[in-house]
């Protein structure tokens, strides 16, 4: 197996598997020894993910700080303790009153800088259970200042709400679906997330997960960008 190889991998990780899962999977498969990756994913997140390789590990910090795109979709009427639909519900209200004209005023305050609160809780995927556990996220809870460049709706099918998202790091979108939820009085979660961009990687370059694990060394090999080609991006 390969044991040393420079450069990027770019994954399009499934929903439903934590990012951690993912390298481990790799470099086991593979018989890694230096790995690291980008900005992370939450479990219930899909999307590019990348994995850094030998000497490519050295790009972390740049690519930690890099600015994402999403895709998505949000249920109206419902608050959950983490945010999305894997959480416990804490509270489900009328959402009849938000018109798409009420939505988009509404959209006006989550853009530029804004403060959040990241959500304390997270739902996970434990192996060989069938249903998602919600933990304690385990990151600072506090009020931070975070920058989203553009947070719009694509699709207005009540109670559902497609969008898109495009942010600098630190911005949780389970953070923005709650807080935007509030602002309308009826609450709202994260139903479906997708990062379509981390830095200039696309999820379009991307290898899927499962895809990904069933190569051979050479086929691996042969999917890794060089340091050069991942650190031009």
């Amino acid at each position: 197996m390969l044991a040393t190889v420079d450069g990027a991998v770019l994954v399009d990780k499934p929903a439903g598997l934590a990012a951690h899962d993912v390298e481990r999977a790799v470099k086991t498969q593979f018989n890694l020894v230096k790995m690291a990756h980008g900005a992370t994913l939450d479990p219930g997140a899909s999307g590019v993910f990348v994995l850094l390789l030998g000497d490519g590990t050295k790009l972390a910090e740049s690519l930690l700080g890099a600015d994402s795109v999403y895709t998505g979709r949000l249920r109206l009427g419902r608050e959950t303790d983490t945010g999305d639909s894997h959480g416990n519900v804490l509270a489900e209200k009328d959402f009849s009153g938000v018109t798409r004209e009420r939505l988009d005023a509404a959209l006006k305050e989550f853009r530029g800088d804004i403060y959040q609160t990241p959500p304390a809780f997270s739902a996970v995927r434990i192996a060989g259970r069938p249903n998602w556990d919600v933990v304690k996220s385990g990151k600072d809870d506090g009020e931070r200042l975070v920058h989203v460049y553009r947070f719009a709706v694509t699709a207005f099918e009540p109670p559902f709400v497609s969008f898109e998202l495009s942010c600098a790091k630190g911005v949780s979108a389970r953070a923005l679906a709650r807080d935007l939820g509030r602002a309308l009085g009826c609450g709202a979660a994260i139903e479906e997330l997708r990062r379509v961009k981390c830095g200039k990687f696309a999820v379009a370059d991307a290898v899927p997960f499962m895809d990904l694990v069933q190569l051979d060394a050479i086929a691996f090999k042969a999917r890794v960008l060089p340091v050069f080609e991942a650190a031009r991006r």
